[in-house]
């Protein structure tokens, strides 16, 4: 990259490029699910500014993970490179995923964030990246007889909400995640304090939301195969944090009145479970957004992504990235 990228963040960059600058990814080996992931990665400058950070002082690593996703990353800044990510998907291939195979786009999202955490050597940057995506939340079960909560805190990397046969809002599959449950007959929990199986309720608190705020559509179902929801299930282009009011933990990090969440990129899933294809909305500039298919890249706008809700046999939103940002803000 030239000096004047080094001198400015990527957002400040991103804002300053033209439309050449959202790069095409060409299909290297049905790689499509890790070209649409890549996608949104791309449209998450905050993620190449914390790797940016990095100066690795053992050399460079085809093998790396972290080192790969920012080249790859700046790669895709440059116009006149003609292989961004061939790189990383190599490096990929080597560890971790099978080429010429469909993969899932949420497990390539967690698989790619883990591997970067795990293969930095700076603890304090590996920290920083973690911290960009993780959802914190807590598990609380309470046992109806002794009424002792059993408390078990746990960390998501995507929010995954299930969606059911019908039409979907995305604040109604929140609810639900969030929904107390019972558990009863074969489901009985076994409570420490009464030293025995007991009917409980289970019930996920959410206590922190980080600044990207990945939501998974669970639209896979296996019941002895794999089948594709098709459902609709509408998402805003921004909410607020009032969304997740009821779910709240008396334990959160406090939900900021004046914060929302604006969506910027979303990887679509396109035809059946086991023969799809994977496509990407990006709003990089949280201004104009594009789609991107592989190596084309064209204008898009938030009626197309609207398209995305689902329908009998339609292209379908599987995951979406939301940055937060203050309600005052225009960016």
């Amino acid at each position: 990259m030239g000096s004047n990228y080094s001198k400015m963040t990527s957002r400040q960059y991103y804002r300053s490029a033209s439309f050449d600058y959202v790069r095409g990814l060409l299909n290297y080996s049905l790689s499509c699910c890790v070209n649409a992931v890549l996608q949104s990665f791309s449209a998450t400058t905050e993620l190449l500014d914390i790797l940016n950070k990095w100066h690795p002082s053992d050399g460079t690593d085809e093998r790396n993970v972290p080192w790969q996703l920012r080249n790859a990353l700046e790669f895709m800044r440059d116009k006149s490179h003609p292989a961004p990510h061939e790189d990383f998907l190599k490096c990929l291939y080597h560890q971790a995923i099978r080429p010429f195979t469909q993969h899932d786009a949420d497990e390539i999202f967690h698989l790619i964030l883990n591997l970067s955490q795990e293969q930095m050597s700076d603890a304090a940057v590996a920290q920083e990246i973690r911290s960009l995506y993780e959802i914190k939340v807590e598990t609380q079960v309470v046992c109806s007889k002794c009424k002792f909560i059993h408390r078990a805190p746990s960390s998501l990397f995507s929010l995954p909400l299930a969606i059911c046969e019908g039409e979907n809002t995305l604040e109604g599959c929140i609810n639900s995640f969030f929904q107390l449950q019972k558990l009863r007959d074969s489901e009985k929990f076994n409570c420490e304090r009464c030293d025995e199986k007991q009917p409980s309720t289970h019930e996920v608190k959410l206590v922190s939301l980080p600044p990207i705020l990945c939501v998974h559509l669970k639209r896979f179902r296996n019941n002895g195969f794999t089948r594709k929801l098709f459902n609709k299930v509408t998402f805003p282009e921004t909410f607020s944090n009032d969304i997740f009011a009821a779910g709240q933990s008396e334990n959160a990090d406090g939900l900021k009145a004046d914060e929302c969440y604006s969506l910027y990129a979303v990887v679509v899933h396109i035809g059946p479970a086991m023969f799809g294809h994977y496509t990407a909305f990006i709003r990089p500039n949280q201004d104009r957004w594009y789609y991107a298919d592989d190596s084309c890249v064209q204008p898009s706008t938030w009626a197309k992504v609207q398209g995305t809700y689902g329908g009998a046999y339609r292209d379908t939103a599987y995951l979406l990235l939301y940055r937060k940002k203050s309600l005052n803000s225009s960016g």
